[in-house]
């Protein structure tokens, strides 16, 4: 006798189809997990909601904070969005462009290095938007040195007829060494033009609606790390760098000679510069009680989510921004990901009920204080 016990055929299938339906009903009413979540959207589906459904599982489901941390949960989605990115996002606009021109001297472009601590430059023929290059420091040093060089053979050719001198260990180990390299920095010419020593590197030239992900792999394959970004009318519209694009999926590097940022800077009594990131409560001990932030430090920790909060997104590099009713928040730099650093300006109104309130003198701008002032001095 079987130990399988038989079911008619449609019993069999009605209850399957209950099991299954029990299954997927309570299915439905269990949370899942954030790796179940991971599994499913893993399967084969539409590619277009494969990176939305990762990108916001990793933000919103709790699990995520257990099997992530904050800093590899913001690599991630970095990486997930990277393909939306394209040049114009990471470049560096043509205002801030640091490059020289064709004809600078050696001795003055190795001054622009020193105070500019870049290691590679763009060079151009009168304006930006002749471009013909780029030049690095590396390059650079490598020249000089080969001019610095003495190439001329020490010591004296033997005279005619002379008997030639054996060569042996013993004459070796004798012959005397120079004291001094043969090396001289009053050899090279620092009058000589960028132009004149050959050391000028070809550059790319991209549009700034190519994509960032492409940039990079170009940058690869050509071996270099710095592309001029063009416009359509064939102008130079921003530079892009291989720091640059990383960047945005890591996060600044800063490298051993980047000066450090202040991060709170007091311009005037009445201007300040601080970073993004630095936190309310501190800019408001250091500004004083009329930067109230009572209402808002509740929801967000630092200037950077001061702004964004207040705008609903990251605003651009010039933008002012009315975060506070007393305050005014100039953008001084900024990029699609986030805020880096803002002038805080303390509004005219303020500035008079606090001139009012420490009583150094009458509000500005009211002049019926002087004219009273005149009359009781006469």
């Amino acid at each position: 006798m079987s130990d399988f016990s038989t079911k008619p055929a449609s019993d069999a299938k009605d209850s399957d189809q209950s099991s299954s339906s029990d299954e997927g009903g309570s299915s439905r009413h269990r949370p899942q997990s954030f790796w179940s979540r991971a599994a499913r959207i893993l399967r084969p589906q539409q590619g277009s909601r494969l990176r939305e459904d990762i990108a916001d599982a990793l933000m919103t489901d709790p699990a995520a904070a257990d099997a992530f941390s904050p800093d590899e949960r913001a690599m991630l989605h970095n990486i997930l969005r990277f393909r939306e990115v394209r040049v114009a996002d990471v470049m560096v606009p043509r205002a801030d462009i640091e490059a020289v021109d064709q004809n600078i001297t050696i001795g003055e472009l190795m001054i622009l290095f020193e105070e500019s601590g870049r290691s590679r430059m763009p060079v151009y023929a009168e304006t930006l938007d002749d471009p013909r290059g780029m030049v690095h420091i590396r390059d650079l040093l490598s020249y000089v040195a080969k001019q610095a060089r003495n190439k001329r053979r020490s010591g004296t050719k033997p005279a005619a007829g002379a008997p030639a001198i054996e060569v042996s260990p013993e004459n070796i180990q004798k012959a005397p060494r120079s004291a001094k390299p043969n090396f001289d920095l009053g050899r090279v010419d620092l009058q000589k033009t960028l132009a004149e020593t050959g050391i000028i590197r070809q550059i790319l030239f991209v549009p700034p609606s190519m994509l960032a992900s492409d940039l990079l792999r170009r940058m690869q394959v050509n071996r270099t790390q710095m592309a001029l970004v063009i416009d359509e009318y064939g102008g130079t519209d921003g530079l892009a760098s291989h720091e640059d694009i990383v960047e945005m999926v890591i996060g600044d590097i800063d490298d051993e000679h980047d000066d450090e940022e202040v991060m709170f800077k007091r311009i005037s009594e009445d201007v300040f510069v601080a970073d993004a990131r630095v936190e309310l409560e501190e800019i408001a001990e250091a500004i004083g009680p009329d930067f109230d932030i009572s209402e808002q430090i509740d929801e967000v920790d630092t200037l950077g989510g001061l702004i964004f909060s207040a705008l609903g997104r990251i605003p651009v590099r010039g933008e002012v921004v009315q975060a506070l009713s007393d305050f005014e928040f100039h953008i001084l730099d900024a990029d699609p990901r986030r805020i880096k650093r803002v002038r805080i300006t303390r509004k005219r109104q303020a500035i008079r009920r606090r001139v009012k309130a420490d009583g150094d003198g009458p509000p500005i701008g009211d002049g019926n204080d002087d004219r009273s002032a005149e009359s009781t001095a006469n």
